[in-house]
């Protein structure tokens, strides 16, 4: 078995002039590659175990009140080493049975309006697949590169799983990128790509109001011209 993760969504009531229903979400899960323990609401992560540099994260803005507690990253790990013994009982147990797949949906997009040569953001979605371990990687140009980021996995409310990489990048006119995903359920792996293609604004537009409008002021000015010959004429 590649991955368990357990999950739960516990609904929350706050009092105000109305209720207002929040729900809250654990995902964690370990396998002989991958282990992971996050904590969210409203499909937004709290924060995170981060198993290779040592050390919790949290991601709340800094204005909240932040999640956590003396020990916090130290209880993470703890449970790590019971959900490792948990999967070797289960292994034993169930001897890999054949796993329900969902393949992934990839899209690729700019974080932010993109100008030439003005630092950027690619973003890299994942989503749709089980189970969870996927693989994602970056190519500019047909070299591979590294990516600066990858979230954690995060559930969908169909029990499939997201994940998020991103890239800085500097726009330059004609480069190419593509974001390209591994997961068990592909035959081969998928790949997306995004080209660099800054489109210049049309000046037509421009050109023909900028027309219109000096005609329109010419026919004002020769209607004001005529009338008054016309008076003096009388």
């Amino acid at each position: 078995m590649e991955l368990y993760v357990f999950m739960f969504m516990l609904p929350a009531l706050v009092s105000s002039e109305k209720k207002v229903v929040h729900e809250d979400f654990t995902s964690f899960g370990c396998s002989d590659t991958e282990k992971e323990l996050v904590y969210g609401m409203d499909r937004e992560e709290l924060w995170h175990a981060d198993f290779i540099k040592g050390e919790g994260v949290i991601t709340q803005p800094d204005f909240s009140d932040p999640l956590g507690w003396d020990g916090f990253y130290q209880n993470a790990v703890a449970n790590l080493e019971v959900c490792k013994q948990n999967l070797a009982t289960a292994i034993k147990a169930y001897k890999y049975p054949q796993e329900k797949m969902d393949k992934p949906q990839t899209s690729i997009y700019a974080r932010n309006d993109v100008q030439l040569n003005v630092e950027n953001l690619l973003i890299c979605h994942v989503t749709g697949f089980f189970p969870p371990p996927v693989r994602v990687s970056w190519n500019k140009n047909n070299e591979d590169l590294n990516a600066d980021s990858l979230s954690q996995y995060r559930p969908n409310d169909d029990g499939t799983y997201n994940i998020f990489s991103s890239l800085k990048f500097t726009p330059v006119e004609g480069d190419i990128y593509s974001c390209t995903v591994n997961h068990t359920s592909l035959d081969q792996p998928q790949t997306k790509t995004w080209e660099v293609d800054v489109a210049v604004p049309s000046v037509g537009p421009a050109v023909f109001c900028g027309v219109g409008l000096s005609l329109g002021l010419l026919g004002v000015a020769a209607g004001t011209f005529f009338l008054i010959k016309g008076n003096n004429c009388n």
